[in-house]
């Protein structure tokens, strides 16, 4: 368990845990000089059955409440002080403040320097202290009174807090997910043999010594893995650390000028660093003003504190209380994770507004504000991370990015049974069931729409149906679509081709025998392709019958229709193809007529109809006078050398 202490300046912090532990937490000699805290300070206290405590002693002076919002960030349990002979300042106010707004519910208010009050003195206090907490995280904590000059009460205090690390470790066992190591570094430094050390809470999972860990966010310079050299957990030599203890880790490799004080040491699958993130945020209830659309704040996210700008998402205002759905868009990135405390303080660093916890590190920059986007968000206030995947796979029309995802909620990897819960699973992507058949509807309309429009075409290829039916939907997860459409009947692929059952006819008796008397002809004209009239003359075949049998062939896919009644074979359009492909390459994706003319030794109007072919099949884009290839076209695909 994580103790932070918490009060105005000078009201015994710092003094009270060097009662409960024995350890000065001021070890800097400014500090000493002037007797207050300006740095954070750390203590332990061994508990009986082996466990330690440890505490996070923050400043109380109003100038660095940011470096006390570092050390609030990751504690468990608070001790908010009140001086006796003082009672509740302004620090205690917004020190209280930030507790509540990082959702801190388990603690106790230490009522300090007794021996100073005049008689009948606490017992007020106690109430106005009751009052004063009313409406927050911490109402209902239990309000102790003690001494640290005549050591009343500390006995009974560190008792309290003994029994409740015992309760919360019994908590946290029971609760055990299996999050990705994270720590949140609020201190750097170097040691004589150890190199470079950094300090700080750990948020989640557990490291090891040998592990190979990140930087969130990575520094400029800096290697991409740093090796763990050394561990101390709770102050001890360790091999081995938990999320709730304090940890100091020397790290291989790496110069203390590569890292500071707001960066993440991270396990690799879940380093991620952001400038925009959704939150679910409570503005604090003593302010004033609500909270707007377009506010400057300081954001507190870790140990880490960065400008920010605030957008609402699904209200007009924030009224004081309130809570909403905000976007955070921050000057520089952070690391940020699903559930990670959020703190926003003005722009002037002079108080604190308001509080809550991270949703979505990976925030939309458009769109963010509708009915689909804030179903997504509603899903990702689930309690349970199978909850939350099973809401958003329902929620999300396009699918989810499972490495995404898990590295969005701290975990390493998603359990085997999360892609079950998937309709349709590949590529890394899952797609829920209501999702699968509105994406299917949507491929059946968009394919009997090219068939009405194109019904001398067997169909478009897959990609570019893709792009008709289902665009932002990614292409793993459209190609899995697709086979289980295939096997369920709904359509025929025929290579890159797509096409309804029944679009592709069979052949009669009759245009079977004209097909195999115009397969000559076709292959023999080569570039310049074969007009019906012709074949019919050079058959001797009725010209209406040739002209029926060219059309179904080029609706099956064995003929392509450049314009109307001229036809080339597959191979010969595979290799025109081609030669616009190497065209294309050597001009930066882009085809003219001049150079494909060039290129095949057509005339120039040939030339125009074929690339104008392209374009209509989707192997080709038109943009101005130029024709440029589409990457994710599958038409025409060069033969794989074997």
């Amino acid at each position: 368990m994580i103790v932070g202490t918490a009060g105005h300046i000078d009201h015994g912090k710092t003094t009270l845990v060097h009662a409960l532990t024995g350890v000065d937490t001021d070890r800097l000699p400014e500090e000493k000089k002037r007797g207050i805290s300006i740095e954070l300070g750390y203590a332990f206290l061994d508990a009986p059955g082996g466990e330690r405590i440890g505490f996070i002693d923050v400043p109380g002076h109003e100038r660095l409440v940011h470096t006390m919002v570092a050390g609030a960030s990751g504690i468990d349990y608070a001790l908010l002080l009140v001086a006796a002979d003082d009672g509740p300042m302004p620090q205690t106010r917004e020190h209280l403040a930030v507790l509540s707004l990082l959702g801190i519910a388990r603690g106790a208010v230490v009522i300090t320097k007794i021996d100073r009050a005049a008689e009948g003195c606490v017992s007020t206090l106690r109430a106005e202290i009751a009052t004063m907490l009313a409406g927050t995280s911490l109402q209902g904590v239990p309000i102790v009174e003690v001494s640290a000059q005549t050591g009343a009460g500390i006995d009974a205090l560190r008792a309290r807090l003994l029994a409740d690390a015992r309760e919360q470790a019994h908590a946290d066992a029971a609760a055990q997910e299996p999050l990705a190591f994270r720590l949140a570094i609020d201190r750097a430094f170097t040691l004589q043999g150890m190199g470079t050390v950094v300090a700080g809470t750990i948020h989640a999972g557990c490291v090891r010594v040998g592990d190979e860990l990140a930087l969130a966010p990575s520094t400029p310079g800096a290697p991409a893995m740093v090796r763990v050299r050394s561990l101390q957990a709770q102050h001890q030599p360790v091999q081995q650390a938990w999320a709730g203890q304090r940890c100091a880790v020397g790290l291989a490799g790496l110069a203390r000028e590569a890292v500071a004080r707001g960066q993440w040491l991270v396990a690799p699958a879940v380093r991620l660093a952001t400038q925009r993130l959704d939150a679910w945020l409570t503005l604090w209830p003593g302010e004033a003003q609500p909270l707007r659309s377009g506010a400057h704040v300081q954001a507190h996210i870790g140990a880490a504190h960065v400008a920010a700008t605030v957008a609402l998402l699904d209200a007009e205002r924030l009224a004081p209380g309130a809570t909403a759905l905000v976007q955070l868009v921050l000057a520089s990135p952070v690391g940020a994770w699903h559930d990670e405390r959020v703190l926003l303080r003005d722009s002037a660093a002079s108080r604190t507004l308001a509080g809550g916890r991270v949703l979505d590190p990976f925030a939309p920059t458009r769109y963010r504000r509708t009915p689909q986007r804030l179903a997504e968000l509603a899903a990702l206030r689930q309690p349970g991370r199978g909850e939350r995947f099973s809401a958003l796979l329902a929620a999300t029309p396009h699918g989810v990015d499972l490495a995404r995802f898990a590295a969005a909620q701290g975990l390493a990897g998603l359990p085997d049974d999360f892609e079950k819960k998937a309709a349709l699973a590949q590529g890394g992507q899952a797609l829920g069931a209501a999702q699968a058949q509105a994406s299917a509807a949507a491929a059946l309309a968009a394919l009997a729409a090219f068939h009405g429009r194109q019904p001398d075409e067997l169909g478009p290829d897959s990609a570019r149906l893709r792009r008709l039916a289902t665009p932002r939907l990614p292409p793993a997860l459209w190609q899995a679509l697709l086979a289980s459409m295939a096997a369920a009947g709904q359509v025929v692929l025929h290579g890159a081709v797509v096409h309804l059952p029944e679009h592709g006819a069979q052949l009669s008796e009759t245009e079977t025998r004209i097909a195999q008397k115009v397969a000559p002809l076709l292959a023999a004209a080569r570039f310049e392709g074969a007009w019906a009239r012709d074949m019919a003359r050079d058959t001797k075949e009725p010209e209406p019958l040739v002209r029926t049998t060219l059309a179904r062939l080029a609706r099956r896919g064995e003929l392509h229709q450049i314009v109307k009644d001229l036809y080339y074979p597959p191979p010969t359009m595979h290799e025109l193809a081609q030669l616009a492909r190497g065209v294309g390459a050597a001009h930066g994706g882009v085809v003219l007529a001049a150079q494909f003319r060039d290129a095949t030794g057509l005339g120039r109007k040939r030339a125009i109809q074929i690339l104008e072919y392209f374009d209509r099949i989707g192997y080709t884009r038109r943009v101005g006078d130029m024709h440029k290839l589409r990457a994710d076209c599958t038409l025409f695909a060069p033969e794989p050398v074997v």
